[in-house]
């Protein structure tokens, strides 16, 4: 691989994604104006029911210079997101989802944003953006933004941040890693499993010694699917994969010992304690017979490894409401949880 062939590769994972791809990735190309220093890189992880490679082929034909199309047998989006990853040429990655999309004058000042570091020489470890639910059913858009948790427009290390409120998650949309970053450390996101960028969101920060927060609506997240894993449903019935990516974040770091920023091991403290609690709910609306019990093994399991991690999580306002006791409690936890949901909009 060739590091500063390009300035920012974007990896689209690709399942079973005809009717929407297009979309995606023309975003990026247009938006870009087609620059020559940009790359996407198509990957189909074994898509089975439609033409999905074909399409990412003819845009490859069409773009030999600007696109990659890869084909790979089916293993889930983090094997995607890897493998489009391991053939970045890019100094910068970048995911975007085939569902969602890039605004073009968000793009286009981020990629001159990146030009900048790269002819200065300066070394930013990651660069922050925002991103915009698109709710498709109502037609709205709700946009997250970090203007109270990130000094904006200069350069940051974790010491420099102010503290993140529960919606302002770092999320994979909103991330723009320096490649070497991701490769040098390794991102641990198992096969066929959902929810990964939570770890691809999680497990590199403490790697990034710099940070930029670039004040820009970029990410589109499209929302309102029936069959999106970030439905309610959908995400009970998935508990088991939430409780496994729950765990190897745990796994990862002991964050008291590990992570020697103060604020970035609590903003980390804050983000496992968030799913921890999304385990706690979400076991409670499962319908699988042994949600609930898998959870509280999860929690033992947290005490075990790190006691310290366990208090943070568990005795703190969020941890003692998403385990009140007795069905009254669950049925409690569950009504609290909707409301959340309808208040951040965030499926």
């Amino acid at each position: 691989m060739t590091t500063l062939e390009k300035t920012l590769s974007v990896a689209i994972p690709c399942y079973n994604s005809a009717e929407y791809m297009d979309h995606a990735i023309s975003s990026i190309l247009e938006g870009s104006g087609y620059a020559d220093d940009i790359e996407v890189i198509i990957v189909d992880d074994g898509s089975q029911k439609d033409n999905t490679f074909e399409i990412a082929q003819k845009w490859e034909r069409d773009y030999p210079k600007l696109v990659k199309a890869i084909h790979q047998e089916n293993g889930g989006h983090g094997v995607a997101v890897l493998t489009g990853l391991r053939a970045a040429s890019g100094a910068y990655f970048k995911v975007c989802d085939s569902d969602d999309w890039y605004n073009g004058e968000a793009l286009c000042a981020l990629l001159d944003l990146l030009r900048t570091f790269l002819a200065e020489k300066t070394q930013i470890d990651l660069v922050v953006t925002n991103y915009v639910y698109e709710h498709m059913e109502s037609g709205k858009q709700h946009a997250i933004d970090y203007r109270h948790a990130l000094p904006k427009n200069k350069v940051l290390t974790w010491d420099t941040i102010n503290r993140f409120s529960y919606s302002q998650n770092l999320l994979m949309h909103s991330l723009c890693y320096r490649t070497e970053v991701l490769l040098e450390g390794g991102v641990p996101m198992p096969p066929h499993t959902f929810y990964v960028d939570n770890i691809y969101a999680f497990v590199p920060l403490p790697r990034c010694k710099t940070l930029y927060y670039l004040d820009v609506n970029l990410y589109r997240y499209f929302i309102g699917r029936e069959d999106q894993s970030v439905n309610e449903k959908v995400m009970a019935s998935r508990i088991d994969q939430q409780l496994l990516i729950t765990q190897i974040m745990i796994d990862a770091y002991h964050l008291y010992e590990d992570v020697k920023s103060k604020k970035l091991r609590r903003y980390m403290l804050d983000y496992l304690n968030i799913m921890m609690a999304a385990s706690s709910i979400f076991a409670r609306i499962s319908d699988k017979p042994n949600a609930l019990e898998d959870c509280n093994k999860l929690w033992r399991y947290l005490k075990s490894y790190d006691k310290k991690m366990y208090n943070y999580c568990r005795k703190g306002l969020m941890g003692m409401l998403v385990n009140l006791p007795t069905k009254v409690g669950q049925k409690t936890t569950i009504a609290l949880y909707k409301v959340v949901a309808k208040v951040m909009k965030f499926n």
